[in-house]
């Protein structure tokens, strides 16, 4: 099988690393493909020796049009027997490449509950009869956007995140090192790792800690994320306004979340909207105390494995955080075992790739649209 995936870019988000993970099993499977990437190579984005095409695409008219081009020649010349694109921009485009390149069934992935406002939606359901077939990364995301009439309900499926939990395995030993490394002798680490954006409303984050801070002053809150643009600055003045300078450490944009995973104790998402985050399931891999916003798909992945709060309630979160916080070392353990039994049971990445071949196989057999 010829296939082409289609990302805006392979920045450091989960769904480019999810997108690259997936296609190189389909290589390893001995499918050919190449990877179509709307932006500019970046700075900081995930390593891969997959075949790529950047399109260089920038927010002109001009740009545009000649990355369609260059797009459109591509995908001719390539010939695949199947597109699969990733999140809205993504999608858009691969539904834009498809009128003039009709053949290769079109599978497009959402990757969130939230991706835009009302116009994209209008976007996604005028584009829609372009596409063969959309899934979502959760149930919450398929039912978000078929509530919005974004998608319809039986073109739709749901395909979840896949965590490679043999590469997550947790060490005493470099449990032990990473924190002795960063001197945080017997205290309590909250961990939170991702983009540093609205999404993931540190703020939320941030006034939950700084009230766990009025009970329990042995905590200490890790943030791994790149620490550049509006938003960090902004989350960061609100870090001082609150007092947290002296207990919140901003570790920067990290390639070593399994060894920060060992060293915390345990691991908080704050998110206003998510559709599966991969970092609660490699957080549960690791056996980690999970306290998180009950949004998006977080509840389809963690179950009864985790300490969910209401969103945007600092209140609710710093609850949660605390009652991990009051578990006897026995009880975390036992919960960390279940969070890591259900990851692997549920969303091992190798039974989602058996998912996802067969979702192309059936694809293929369709008369094309």
């Amino acid at each position: 099988m010829r296939i082409v995936y289609i990302l805006t870019s392979l920045g450091m988000g989960g769904a480019e690393r999810q997108t690259l993970a997936l296609a190189s099993r389909m290589q390893e499977r001995g499918h050919t493909l190449a990877l179509l990437v709307l932006r500019p190579k970046l700075a900081d984005e995930w390593p891969t020796s997959l075949p790529t095409v950047h399109l260089d695409m920038r927010r002109t008219a001009r740009s545009l049009l000649l990355s369609l081009l260059h797009g459109q020649r591509f995908l001719r010349k390539f010939h695949p027997d199947l597109v699969h694109s990733h999140s809205f921009h993504a999608n858009l485009v691969a539904r834009l490449l498809r009128v003039s390149v009709p053949s290769p069934r079109l599978l497009c992935t959402i990757h969130n509950v939230y991706e835009g406002g009302w116009h994209r939606m209008l976007l996604y359901r005028v584009t829609d009869p372009l596409a063969t077939c959309t899934t979502a990364v959760s149930a919450a995301a398929m039912r978000s956007f078929v509530c919005k009439g974004a998608v319809p309900n039986q073109k739709c499926v749901v395909v979840c995140n896949g965590i490679g939990v043999e590469e997550l395995v947790p060490s005493a030993e470099r449990r032990a090192r990473v924190r002795m490394e960063m001197s945080v002798g017997e205290a309590f680490i909250w961990l939170a790792a991702g983009r540093i954006v609205p999404a993931k409303d540190l703020s939320n984050l941030l006034r939950a800690f700084a009230l766990l801070r009025g009970s329990r002053t042995d905590a200490r809150l890790w943030i791994a994320g790149a620490t550049v643009g509006a938003e960090f600055e902004r989350v960061r003045a609100l870090a001082l306004r609150l007092g947290l300078s002296d207990s919140v450490c901003w570790l920067g944009l990290r390639r070593d979340l399994p060894a920060l995973l060992d060293a915390a104790d345990g691991f908080v998402l704050a998110s206003a909207w998510e559709g599966m985050p991969l970092v609660i399931g490699e957080a549960m891999a690791m056996e980690k105390v999970v306290a998180a916003t009950d949004v998006g798909g977080v509840r389809e992945l963690a179950g009864e494995a985790a300490l969910l709060a209401t969103c945007r309630d600092p209140e609710a979160l710093a609850e949660a955080m605390l009652k991990a916080m009051r578990m006897s070392a026995t009880e975390r353990w036992a919960l960390g075992r279940a969070a890591r039994a259900r990851i692997v049971e549920r969303f091992d990445v190798e039974a989602r790739m058996l998912e996802w071949d067969s979702l192309y196989s059936a694809l293929l057999t369709q008369k094309p649209s």
